[in-house]
């Protein structure tokens, strides 16, 4: 029987030891699969003409073909010419409708008895592509709860979830802090949708005194969240106001902790990461963006001392992506060229907002203006921090309703320049991003596995191929490490000791065909 086959068989067999079906009562007899190339996660070389043993949802042994004992019962697998990595892991995604901005967030309602499926969707697309695990850093909790708790039950297949809720202080997405919206300005809607996010965890906590946010931070807590991300600043680059004191900062750290949970922010200023990085944290969403300005030596030497996890949104300025932003940065600077010469016959000199969009617009730097080129700063923050030794991972924002609009328009048409943030492909994106950055694929591969899960405390269950943690296993038919753009060559995932038919995922597709997975002609 072809290793497909065989594939096929065992899915066919893990399949039927769900819970909730027929034989949920049989035991499914250990699995190995032998004379594989083994990329354990650790970083190290590759285990050649390797054997992995798997028994229920464990790693039972891992190694050398001669030195892992196969067990008589075992499903043997013939691993040749294939190679094996942990699963993905995405350290920020957003599969929940949390993205609408301005009077659109209205559109929300029209999808929102599908809410579920919908979340369930962009994880199954998640899993794919070879994503074991995910991090969901800013969303609506409850709804996201109720679809966790069904993956983890085996009711539905997905990866592995951690979910943040709200970003604290920040008060939901139709908010001032999310969005720049007053409340004057929004619907009697758009102020639910902004409750049904916070759950009391908006902005009325940045006007709480240390002891009144510990104990409303508690109250959140209370909740159920797996994680605490917090607005060290507001949302959006510029202007950057920052939202907590160093002593509130502290508050939301330490009761994050003392319930055992990682704390994270978002900083969209120098200042205001350094404050985060003073008040404790663990893990820094998007370091590369800190207002349009180039991070500087002193944060990367306090991030690197501290061993706090970089989750970075590599997808978004390199490959595609990037040459969509050098095409719009060229035509910017062609349109500057042509305004400095018709500005030669104006007396009015530009104001700030003229000379901050022109900088934004063509990353060059302008006189007047200690604002830098928003693609190229990111870009070059990322280089910067992965040449200084971060724990690098990669943290998307992918999501299924696109980050300047919601799910009616995303759901009609594929939009432009937003393949590198799709559900899993967008994963797939930043890995190879992380190469073009510098990075070896070695590097990039241990980066989207073992430093994931660094990311949530959670080394000792996954995020590297080892006896007793969590069977999370990717099975390749070409060499990641000869070219990284290998990893699309994805033959079979194992996600907990089940063998998945990622054919059949999404198992209830609700969108149009580029949100379910295939893209159109």
């Amino acid at each position: 029987m072809g290793s497909r086959s065989v594939f096929a068989a065992a899915a066919l067999l893990t399949f039927l030891s769900l819970p909730g079906t027929a034989a949920a009562q049989e035991i499914s007899p250990p699995l190995a699969i032998v004379g594989a190339t083994i990329i354990d996660g650790h970083g190290g070389a590759p285990i050649a003409d390797g054997t992995i043993v798997i028994e229920g949802d464990r790693i039972a042994a891992v190694g050398p073909r001669a030195s892992v004992a196969v067990p008589e019962a075992a499903e043997v697998i013939d691993g040749s010419g294939k190679f094996l990595t942990p699963g993905f892991v995405d350290t920020n995604v957003h599969m929940s409708l949390a993205f609408g901005r301005g009077g659109r967030v209205e559109e929300h309602a029209a999808y929102w008895a599908q809410h579920e499926a919908l979340i369930l969707q962009g994880l199954q697309l998640h899993l794919k592509h070879g994503v074991t695990t995910v991090r969901d850093s800013y969303g609506v909790l409850r709804p996201m709860q109720r679809v966790k708790k069904k993956i983890d039950s085996g009711e539905e297949f997905g990866p592995r979830t951690y979910l943040a809720g709200n970003i604290v202080g920040w008060g939901g997405p139709a908010s001032e802090t999310f969005a720049g919206l007053p409340e004057s300005e929004i619907s009697f809607f758009a102020e639910q949708m902004n409750d049904e996010v916070t759950l009391g965890s908006g902005e009325e906590m940045m006007h709480m005194t240390p002891d009144e946010l510990r104990v409303a931070i508690n109250t959140y807590l209370d909740y159920g969240p797996d994680f605490i991300k917090y607005g060290a600043t507001h949302h959006f680059n510029y202007p950057a106001g920052i939202s907590f004191s160093p002593r509130a900062q502290r508050v939301i750290v330490e009761e994050a902790h003392k319930r055992g949970l990682v704390a994270e922010t978002h900083a969209t200023s120098l200042e205001g990461l350094r404050l985060s990085i003073l008040a404790g944290i663990d893990v820094v969403q998007h370091p590369d963006n800190v207002g349009n300005r180039t991070i500087t030596d002193e944060l990367v030497e306090m991030i690197v001392e501290r061993d706090i996890v970089c989750s970075m949104l590599i997808n978004q300025f390199t490959g595609p992506s990037w040459q969509f932003h050098v095409r719009n940065m060229e035509r910017a600077r062609e349109d500057l060229a042509e305004a400095r010469a018709g500005e030669r016959q104006r007396r009015i000199p530009p104001t700030t907002a003229e000379i901050r969009r022109r900088v934004q617009d063509t990353g060059l730097l302008q006189p007047g203006s200690v604002m830098e080129g928003r693609w190229t700063t990111k870009r070059t923050n990322a280089k910067k921090l992965i040449e200084a030794g971060c724990i690098v991972t990669v943290g998307t924002d992918n999501t299924l309703f696109g980050r300047g609009g919601v799910a009616a328009d995303f759901l009609r048409e594929e939009p432009e320049n937003m393949e590198h943030q799709l559900p899993g492909l967008g994963t797939i994106f930043a890995i190879e991003g992380l190469v073009e950055l510098g990075m070896t694929p070695l590097e990039a591969i241990t980066a989207a596995t073992k430093n994931g899960a660094i990311a949530s405390k959670a080394l000792d269950e996954y995020g590297t191929l080892d006896a007793g943690k969590a069977a999370d296993v990717l099975v390749l038919d070409a060499d990641p490490l000869a070219d990284i753009a290998n990893i699309r060559q994805l033959s079979t995932v194992i996600r907990g000791g089940r063998i998945i038919d990622v054919d059949a995922l999404p198992t209830n597709p609700i969108a149009l065909d580029w949100a379910a997975g295939t893209r159109k002609e």
